[in-house]
């Protein structure tokens, strides 16, 4: 049975990994990697806005793995709509840098259970086997943490060099151009982030756990017999 400071460390591990496990679901599910200001172009051309008639005709979009929502200015007042990125509109998209995103980050989440299941159990017994030991837990943490950062990697990849919210802000629209002047990171973006550090937060625990105590010695006095004992 190891003991109580290595039980403690590895108990630590387990739960950044559930952590990081929870992390990647929720950044899954909600719809803000990233936000963004779009300009209605094709209204600005129209009327020939001036810089200060330019705010009328910026809008808003945010937009996850899976949604989001866009809300058009083109002069005539906002207007609001919801969007799926499957099945129709991944296809204007990176369809296959996109789909690789999601399987990354699938893979991401048995990853960390792996790992998960490994801090348990050296919290449990001493493996007989090393690979399963302390330096098992750290190759899984490094795979699941290099597959986070890679599918982190991946979408700012989409967002810079293949135009991902361009393409969104311009899907099925028809009379009128946007242009995308602002965009930033949110917090499911940020949630990725965290959960890739979470893994290497890991790799600190366990090589914390390796570090040996100092033994406590008990002083034993020892008996000194004297010719004087033996005679009694």
């Amino acid at each position: 049975m190891p003991g109580w400071f290595k039980k403690a460390w590895y108990g630590l591990a387990s739960l950044l990994s559930f952590s990081s496990f929870i992390l990647i679901i929720v950044a899954l599910v909600v719809p803000h990697w990233l936000s963004g200001k779009i300009l209605c172009q094709t209204g600005v051309d129209l009327v020939n806005a001036t810089d200060r008639e330019l705010v009328k005709f910026i809008g808003d979009i945010y937009y996850g793995l899976f949604r989001g929502c866009k809300v058009r200015q083109c002069g005539l007042g906002g207007r609001q709509s919801q969007f799926t990125i499957f099945p129709h509109l991944v296809k204007e998209l990176n369809a296959g840098l996109h789909v690789m995103i999601l399987l990354l980050l699938f893979l991401a989440l048995a990853l960390a259970l792996v790992s998960m299941g490994f801090a348990i159990l050296n919290m449990i017994q001493v493996p007989y086997r090393a690979v399963n030991g302390p330096g098992g837990i750290c190759l899984w943490n490094v795979l699941a943490g290099g597959v986070v950062a890679l599918a982190i990697a991946s979408f700012m990849a989409a967002v810079k060099f293949h135009d991902l919210t361009e393409r969104i802000a311009n899907f099925q629209e028809k009379l009128f151009q946007f242009v995308v002047v602002e965009e930033q990171y949110e917090e499911s973006f940020w949630i990725c982030v965290a959960s890739a550090s979470a893994h290497t937060a890991n790799l600190v625990v366990v090589a914390i756990s390796q570090i040996p105590l100092p033994e406590i010695k008990t002083k034993i006095e020892e008996a000194t017999v004297t010719a004087e004992d033996i005679l009694y």
